[in-house]
């Protein structure tokens, strides 16, 4: 028996196909709440696994598109960025993105948030993003993750 997708999720799909992206989500039984916790369920390298990650640049919410397998520089990408750049607190990701942390996905928000994608994720041939709510994702390419975001490929170590 199927599960219905949360209203984040479903948003989230709606938003997708609105963007020219098949919109397919799907519900992960195991924990996918960790990149590692993603790509074990998903069987599939680390480095494949989209984290979206909400930091402040000079102040103004910005969200990061990161492989699985970096870490943002935190000085390195803001002087790439123009800027300083500084992790966010959870209240301000969540009001940024009206979605919880471990379920951020890379669309879906209500608020324009200036999208930088993680070029070493061309390295993939899909990767894998959550999908607005803890324990959903869906499948993507660096290129389609460009346009959908309407994103800038940037390095982030």
């Amino acid at each position: 028996m199927s599960r219905l997708l949360h209203p984040n999720a479903a948003h989230v799909a709606d938003t997708l196909i609105s963007r020219g992206h098949h919109g397919v989500v799907v519900n992960s039984p195991e924990g996918t709440h960790t990149a590692a916790d993603a790509a074990a369920a998903l069987g599939v390298d680390v480095g494949a696994i989209v984290k979206s990650m909400v930091f402040l640049l000079d102040d103004e919410p910005v969200l990061l598109l990161v492989s699985g397998a970096h870490n943002v520089h935190l000085e390195h990408t803001g002087v790439r960025l123009g800027g300083t750049l500084m992790r966010a607190d959870l209240d301000t990701a969540k009001h940024a993105t009206g979605q919880p942390i471990g379920g951020i996905a890379p669309v879906g928000h209500p608020t324009n948030l200036d999208t930088f994608v993680d070029q070493d994720l061309a390295d993939y041939t899909e990767v894998w993003a959550a999908a607005g709510h803890t324990n959903t994702i869906f499948r993507s390419t660096f290129t389609e993750l460009l346009r959908i975001t309407a994103g800038l490929a940037i390095d982030v170590t």
